[in-house]
């Protein structure tokens, strides 16, 4: 019940003159030391409150891919191994010596150390050892992935999905012109544009900031007549895509969308044949505004 709340007992036992069938009962609840007279008893109870009072240090070296403790400015969590409580919360840094600093962490339990690395990368059954000093070694070879647009950017704000190569699941949700750190390795972007921009395979190595550019978008100002219902669909590989939808009250809307070649499919809100669709066709180019009208 304790453990449950984070609360971490390893009990330290003396026994007075046990017999060895109960000594191998109590070695697995703790430290067990055996004491016959009153000198063993002393003696023993000055090494439990030694241990229990000793200062342990511990100190996480973040590994680059050359096994060197190069890493650091990430944040660390100590879990309790047993019931997953949050222990300790520390933000790691190179002391002025140049080495990962030290922590006074307490060596009565066993931990999962987790670094906050994208993706994180974690240590189970770390324990440590009472009055010394334990270094806790984790494998985090990071680079950096910096997003970028050719040209003026037309996006108030624009992200991009990351996930790792393969996989579905979102790692990261990343802003375009921020530098983030990741793991070494080969990632899946999905480009949050109009229509979206897949980029799959770009490689994170070691200490190097990879750049991934996407082309300048384009503005269309579509304009109708009326209030109606319309889709934008690019046009790939001989098929339509589609992109977005035309808001349903408005009759003059500006839209960013990346070069490419698109058709706006409208029908007027008041029409009720299918006869009064209007197709268009237009053309998007970098860094170039146009007027669609739909008549």
């Amino acid at each position: 019940m304790l453990q449950k709340k984070g609360i971490v007992l390893k009990p330290f036992v003396i026994g007075l003159g046990l017999n060895k069938d109960f000594i191998k009962q109590f070695e697995c609840i703790g430290n067990y030391f055996d004491a016959t007279d009153e000198t063993q008893f002393r003696n023993a109870f000055n090494i439990v409150i030694t241990q229990a009072l000793n200062n342990t240090t511990a100190q996480v070296n973040l590994l680059d891919i050359l096994s060197h403790p190069t890493e650091t400015n990430t944040s660390i969590t100590f879990y309790d191994q047993r019931s997953g409580a949050v222990l300790y919360n520390f933000m790691h840094t190179i002391n002025a010596k140049g080495v990962p600093d030290t922590v006074q962490i307490d060596p009565l339990g066993m931990y999962r150390v987790t670094a906050h690395t994208l993706p994180s990368v974690s240590k189970d059954s770390v324990t440590l050892t009472v009055g010394k000093h334990t270094i806790i070694a984790l494998d985090v070879p990071q680079g950096d992935l910096q997003l970028k647009i050719d040209g003026a950017n037309e996006y108030k704000k624009l992200y991009a999905i990351v996930r790792k190569h393969g996989e579905k699941a979102t790692l990261n949700v990343q802003e375009f012109s921020d530098i983030t750190r990741y793991i070494v390795g080969d990632y899946d972007l999905e480009v949050l544009t109009l229509p979206r921009i897949h980029i799959n395979n770009v490689n994170v190595a070691q200490s190097k900031t990879t750049s991934v550019q996407i082309p300048t978008p384009g503005i269309a100002t579509i304009i109708c007549n009326a209030p109606g219902y319309g889709d934008i669909l690019v046009e790939k590989d001989n098929k339509l895509e589609w992109v977005d939808r035309i808001s349903l009250n408005s009759v003059k809307e500006s839209i960013v969308l990346q070069p490419g070649l698109y058709r706006i499919v409208f029908r007027p809100k008041n029409s009720q044949s299918v006869i009064y669709t209007i197709e268009k066709a237009f053309r998007i180019a970098s860094g170039i505004s146009i007027s669609v009208n739909i008549n």
